[in-house]
């Protein structure tokens, strides 16, 4: 009896913390650590999905699930999703020089399947049927994760040294904030790309 319980109460404050959860926006189980065992927490996430009040949207994440105009339901962010699988695995993602280039106005081209830059190994996940490939990178292209820093350095680590003209590093140096700009300078960077920079 206590141990059920015990469920019971687990059961009832993950619900109550889901209910606070945005429709549509993907979560890690993991933010229920402190409600109890890994069991206990399964189970009532478990209750949660077969009632229709969550979509497993890959193992370990969910979201609640929320209708769209043209569709049933919005699809999770896949840059969300995906980012939640890296920290589960305590690894990190940046975006992906391709859609670097492009944010920077640099080119017009849209990778067919998602591509991000990882410090895990290399490989693909697949949210539903939809592939997601993860490409690992060094450190350097690892830094500032998320930020548009981090953006800047993955465009210039994707164009490399020959395809940085002056005209791209003014369009990267343009599009920075002074302190971003000041940020990126302090970063651990190669030689050309500074030299590039500094120009």
């Amino acid at each position: 009896m206590i141990r059920a319980d015990r469920v019971l109460s687990v059961t009832a404050r993950v619900a109550q913390r889901v209910k606070l959860t945005p429709k549509g926006q993907p979560f890690s189980i993991r933010r229920f650590a402190e409600f109890g065992t890994r069991s206990a927490v399964s189970k009532a996430i478990n209750r949660l999905v077969n009632r229709g009040e969550l979509e497993r949207v890959y193992r370990g994440i969910y979201m609640r699930p929320k209708p769209a105009q043209y569709t049933a339901w919005v699809r999770p962010n896949v840059w969300q999703v995906t980012n939640l699988i890296a920290s589960q695995n305590h690894q990190v993602l940046q975006l992906h020089g391709a859609d670097a280039v492009r944010l920077f106005g640099l080119s017009t081209q849209m990778p067919l399947i998602p591509i991000y830059y990882t410090s895990g190994p290399s490989r693909s996940i697949f949210i539903g049927k939809a592939e997601i490939r993860l490409v690992h990178a060094p450190p350097m292209v690892m830094q500032h994760c998320g930020t548009e820093v981090g953006t800047a350095i993955s465009a210039l680590f994707y164009l490399g040294k020959d395809n940085s003209t002056p005209e791209c590093i003014v369009t990267i140096k343009k599009a920075l904030r002074p302190e971003d700009l000041a940020k990126l300078m302090t970063s651990k960077i190669p030689k050309w790309m500074r030299v590039a920079l500094e120009a």
